[in-house]
This record gives structure tokens, sequence and C-alpha cells, in this order.
């Protein structure tokens, strides 16, 4: 039987009920090796968990059908994932370009990593499409993106970026996280590949850390589990496990956190401590138009500047008490930081620094009510 419907994808694509004693949750295999009949008998492919392991396999595949991709891979870490990627399909002197407020973890990657190897990157504010065509050279091997972006939630055109990408005969890669496949999916826009730090919203209740890629084309695929399984970062498979466990709810949270979102960035707007709001759910956002034609909902992330500068923003962080001071996203409780000095403090001095007067929220699922009493009391003078 086959599925369309997202929520019935993210509870029964690559989990039937086990054959042996009808339990409706995967179990999980905690073994290194397996048993073979005879030399070279295999028994379903299994031989060695790094290799594949039963409770992985179905994360991958579960992975696959919501990015309606052909081909997912879990990771032990979202930069693994990355890392993986890269180093499979880029070489020394390839040229790739990356947003112009890329996650920390990912210009690190390029700048500290990648570019001692021989790869040149270029960080480009990709809402903008001619600045992105200006920057492809000869010998440019891939474009990556992020939409909406980490921290400050600008849009980018999936459709427009995958038609530069191939007419320059890159690759395009969609970050995904902060979307999650239910509000988003790149690939039937046209993406090569999708990435996920699996530890925010996919697993959603901040006890796991993991990362994916979703492919749609099976070549690429091998060539990127051949690497997976070269290079060894993969998901344990009780980490794979609770991911799986996450992804059954991941519709419903969704809606929650997208909906308490909204209720926050009305009280955020027009407040006299606030100097500006990045949400692309504002009619004002310059990717409002992009966002409401390829995102289902607008997402549980909100960023905003303070009007009091840095010592304001630092001073809303710590006064918050639903909302947890600390990094990383996309778990059933709000979170809040300061990226400057948190999350993105590695792209101090580059072209990718953040507003020093920067607040990022990430936007749990408890009582609105409870949430916006708690930063309108935090933006107390």
């Amino acid at each position: 039987m086959t599925f369309d419907g997202f929520e019935t994808l993210a509870i029964h694509a690559g989990q039937e009920a086990d054959a042996e004693t009808g339990a409706v949750v995967v179990p999980i295999y905690q073994t290194s090796t397996y048993a073979q009949d005879g030399v070279g008998g295999l028994r379903g492919g299994f031989e060695y968990s790094r290799t594949a392991n039963p409770t992985r396999v179905a994360l991958e595949e579960c992975l696959a059908a919501l990015e309606s991709g052909i081909r997912g891979l879990a990771f032990a870490s979202g930069m693994a994932a990355e890392d993986t990627l890269l180093r499979t399909v880029l070489n020394p002197g390839d040229h790739v370009i990356i947003p112009g407020d890329a996650y920390g973890g990912t210009f690190r990657l390029f700048a500290k990593v990648l570019e001692r190897w021989g790869v040149r990157w270029e960080a480009v504010p990709q809402s903008d499409l001619a600045a992105v065509r200006a920057a492809v050279r000869p010998e440019t091997a891939l474009i990556w993106t992020e939409t909406p972006t980490n921290p400050l939630l600008n849009i980018t055109d999936i459709e427009a970026l995958a038609e530069i990408a191939h007419d320059a005969g890159a690759l395009l890669v969609v970050d995904n996280t902060f979307a999650s496949p239910y509000l988003q999916q790149p690939l039937p826009l046209g993406a090569d590949v999708v990435v996920h730090s699996t530890t925010k919203y996919l697993g959603g209740h901040s006890d796991v850390v993991g990362g994916a890629l979703v492919v749609a084309d099976p070549e690429l695929g091998e060539r990127l589990a051949f690497h997976q399984n070269t290079m060894g970062a993969v998901a344990g498979p009780f980490d794979a496990w609770l991911t799986l466990r996450g992804i059954k709810t991941l519709g419903v949270r969704m809606d929650r956190h997208s909906a308490n979102a909204e209720r926050i960035v009305a009280e955020l707007e027009g407040h006299p401590a606030v100097a500006e709001v990045f949400y692309p759910g504002l009619a004002d956002h310059p990717g409002h138009k992009v966002a409401e034609r390829q995102m289902r909902a607008f997402g549980g992330m909100v960023s905003f500047r303070l009007t009091g500068g840095e010592p304001a923003a630092l001073r809303v962080c710590e006064q918050t008490r639903v909302f947890t001071l600390g990094e990383s996203l996309g778990g059933v409780e709000s979170l809040i930081e300061h990226p400057g000095r948190m999350t993105h403090a590695s792209t101090a001095g580059s072209p990718l620094e953040v507003p020093a007067d920067l607040v990022r929220l990430s936007v749990g699922i408890e009582s609105a009510d409870d949430l916006v009493a708690d930063l309108r009391a935090a933006l107390e003078p």
C-alpha cells in the first residue's frame, strides 16, 4: 500500500509492523554485527552496523518518503552529514556559493576545514538572484542555500536557484532544517540534495543529535552511501529510533510551533523595545511572497533586534523564564539565544557576522499566552 498524506508517511513509511512479533514500533537493533548463513550469506543484506542497521534503514526510508526523495541517509550529526556530502561531491579547486547569513557551523566548515583542502567559497545574499548569477564561475560546483536562513530568516526562491545552479552545471543543496519537510520540500522544487540537522524539528524533543541527507538521484545516493560507510559518521540505532519517534508527531508539532510564533511576532511588532522583527510570515518581509509559495506555513523561528543594542539583547536573554537560554532549536520547549555570542560566534569579523543586538527564538509548543507573557516581562526596561 502506498500513502500520500504527510502525517501518514511520518508514522508508517519504513515502519512496517515487526514480521515476527507484530510490534508496531520499529525495534532498536542494538547490535554491531550479524550472523551470516555461510561466507557472504547475509540475512536481509546486513553484515555490520556501520554499513547498515535495520533501525537506521527504517529512519532513512522514512526521511526519503517525507522529502519526496529517492534515497535517505542518516548521520551522527547535521555537521557529519554536511561534511560527508561536501567531501563526496567537491574536489580541490571547486567553488561554492553559500548564503550571506549561513549557519555558523556551515560557515566554519567551509572557512576552517574545506578551504585548507582547496575549496573556494563565496558568501552571497541569495535572495538577490542577480547577485547569485554574478557570483557563478566556471569552477562553481555547488550552490548551498538555507531557507529560511539562520538566524536572519531570509528566504531563497528554491526553483529559481535550482535553475541558476543547473545552468552552471552545479548542484543545489538546500539546508531544510528550519522549515522541516512538513513545511517545505526542496527536491520537487528542483534541489539536488536536502540536508537536515535531525537534532532539531525532526527529532523534536532535544534528546538526540543527528543529521540526514536526502537526494533525488539514485547515482548520487549510491556515491553518498559509499562515503557514509567509508567515513563512518553514522546514526546509532538508539539515535535513529529516537528520531523516528519524534518524526511521528512532526506535522502536529509544526502546526503548533508556527501558530505560537505568529502570536509572538504580533506581540513583538510595534513594541517600543524592539527595533526590527525577522519572520517570513510578515507581509512586509522581503521574502514573504516566495515563502508563501514554497512553504506550508512560516515556521517556529523568530529573530528580532533591540532598540537598546547589545546590552538590551543580553538582558532579554537572561530574563526569560519560560524561554530557556540555550543553543539549538526545534524542540518542544522554547529556547532563546544571542547568536552573536553563541551559535554564530565563529562568524565574528567575517562577512557573515550577525548584528550584536540580535536575539533568536525557537518557539516551542507551550501555551502561547505563557510565552507572550514571558517575553513581555523580559522586554520590560
